[in-house]
């Protein structure tokens, strides 16, 4: 969607850094525009009107006005505020994992609102539930699923037959193999009938025929983080601190 001169829209604040002495450039992903870096003028000084609203995570209906380089936020409308809810540890490092994911998949100025719509949804269920972490291997096939890089959850990746009751894991491939495509020589992790039940129910959508899972078995948020490492291309540091929480070495 093409932008006017001034423009207004719904955005999730991914992350920020500072420029000069008072200003800061604001990466946000918006629900009409997707991923836009933008110029918050004045906003580490104390009583700039934009102080305290562009944290870390804040959904706001920001007021634009289109720059050269940088779009630059006028105003800024709190619609939802996470960062309060965001202090203990664990939930913070889920946070930051859902937000880097959407931030290291999305290109800059493409719209994706059904991702902009995941993001915001699992920002408030993991600000409210008593386990953040849980819900990261949901949220990242849920977003697999919005980008089209999903695996079918019931036929092979190699050769597209049916998929019996058990599977193995080819990331590099970008999904599941049947036993008549695993090569010996292969080691790749193994996913029994429950795995495979426990895949399809994480990503299906709510309402859905197949009925939504929240929870991950443990060898399925290992396979799952595998499939998403591999998709990106590069390593993810939030994923990392999320996975020492997970362990108990954080």
């Amino acid at each position: 969607m093409s932008r006017s001169r001034r423009f207004s829209t719904a955005g999730i604040v991914l992350r920020a850094r500072p420029l000069g002495e008072a200003d800061r450039i604001v990466t946000l992903f918006t629900q009409e525009y997707g991923k836009l870096d933008a110029l918050a003028k004045g906003a580490r000084r104390q009583r700039s009107a934009l102080s305290g609203r562009l944290e870390f995570a804040n959904a706001c209906r920001f007021e634009m006005h289109r720059g050269r380089t940088l779009d630059i936020i006028v105003s800024a409308q709190i619609l939802a505020v996470y960062w309060q809810r965001l202090l203990e540890p664990a939930t913070y490092a889920a946070a930051q994992v859902v937000v880097e994911l959407v931030d290291m998949f999305c290109e800059p100025e493409l719209a994706l609102p059904e991702v902009y719509a995941l993001l915001s949804g699992a920002l408030a269920a993991m600000t409210t539930c008593g386990d953040a972490l849980a819900l990261l291997t949901r949220f990242e096939l849920r977003l697999l699923d919005a980008l089209g890089f999903a695996p079918p959850t019931d036929a092979c990746i190699a050769c597209g037959a049916p998929l019996p009751a058990g599977a193995f894991l080819d990331a590099q491939a970008g999904g599941f193999l049947g036993p008549e495509c695993h090569q010996a020589w292969q080691s790749l992790p193994s996913l029994d009938a429950d795995d495979m039940a426990n895949i399809a129910a994480l990503a299906a959508p709510r309402g859905g025929a197949v009925r939504a899972a929240l929870l991950a078995r443990p060898r399925v948020a290992g396979a799952i983080d595998s499939l998403v490492d591999h998709h990106l291309g590069k390593p993810r540091k939030a994923g990392a601190h999320a996975r020492a929480f997970v362990r108990g070495t954080a």
